[in-house]
């Protein structure tokens, strides 16, 4: 063979060569990868007790999966309240970060809880109507009215249960004074004390009776709400629901004969004979 065509052969040969490992080399290298995944998955399909670390190499023997960080956190699915009641089936434990309330919210196997409490909660025997501090306190509204009653029991007299007589809670300042959170509690407390023998069909009486057992723990501090948190609860009817276009009795006194009450057809407050006929619906704080 002529010198010219083997070595142009040999050239040609070389890089056939060189192609084929190349070729070779990379197949060896992906092949390589998927082993080491499929040992890995091998691995922990075969050892379930065996625990995982992130970020760490001596992760905690309680934890299946432990992540370690200090300038980073663990970010769960985000979803709206829609898009979570949407899930077919939740297991118990499934976490999620809800964006409707702004709170990581665990399911436990019956119904969502959430790091803190936000209107409309089911919660406490009731329902969350008022929340303060982020989330960590707040009023809770009874499911429904507990009847129709009449303020005071027997005779007329001034009980000083006046906490919260001023209009709608316009300066009210959550946890201070009468018209504030716990005014309402205030203001019962006193009526009873002051009511006749056989107070029990009063307004304020019939809410301290009102109780509430969910299985594990009965509610029984409930109160009839000052016209501050009545008109708190007036603000979120639609949220709570249940109520009647009437009027409803609040705990605040207006003198020895009078009361105020708050109607729920157009928020419109008012002072009333304490002998009328006016709805109830308790109420109680946490």
């Amino acid at each position: 063979m002529p010198l010219a065509k083997f070595s142009k052969f040999n050239v040609l040969t070389s890089k056939a060569t060189i192609r084929t490992h190349c070729i070779n080399g990379q197949k060896l290298h992906q092949m390589k990868k998927y082993f080491l995944l499929f040992t890995a998955l091998f691995l922990v399909s075969i050892s379930p007790a065996q625990n995982v670390g992130i970020g760490t190499t001596t992760p905690a023997a309680s934890a299946q999966l432990d992540v370690t960080s200090t300038n980073k956190g663990f970010l769960p699915p985000r979803m709206s309240s829609t898009d979570r009641n949407a899930i077919a089936s939740p297991s118990a434990g499934l976490t999620i970060y809800n964006t409707t309330i702004n709170a990581v919210q665990v399911y436990n196997g019956t119904n969502w809880y959430s790091t803190v409490h936000y209107i409309g909660e089911r919660y406490g025997g009731g329902i969350v109507y008022y929340v303060y501090d982020n989330g960590q306190h707040g009023l809770i509204a009874a499911d429904g009215d507990v009847g129709e009653f009449q303020w005071n029991y027997g005779t007329l007299i001034n009980t000083l249960a006046t906490g919260g007589s001023a209009h709608a809670c316009l300066n009210c300042v959550p946890g201070l004074g009468g018209g504030g959170i716990g005014g309402g509690a205030r203001n019962t407390t006193l009526i009873i004390a002051s009511q006749s023998p056989g107070g029990n069909s009063s307004a304020a009486m019939v809410c301290t009776g009102y109780a509430v057992n969910n299985g594990q723990i009965t509610y029984e501090d409930w109160y009839l709400p000052s016209i501050d948190e009545l008109h708190l609860l007036y603000l979120q009817k639609t949220v709570v629901g249940g109520f009647a276009n009437d009027a409803y009795w609040s705990s605040s006194e207006a003198g020895t004969t009078l009361a105020w009450w708050q109607t729920f057809f157009d928020g419109l407050q008012s002072r009333a004979t304490k002998s009328n006929i006016y709805r109830v619906r308790p109420v109680r704080a946490f």
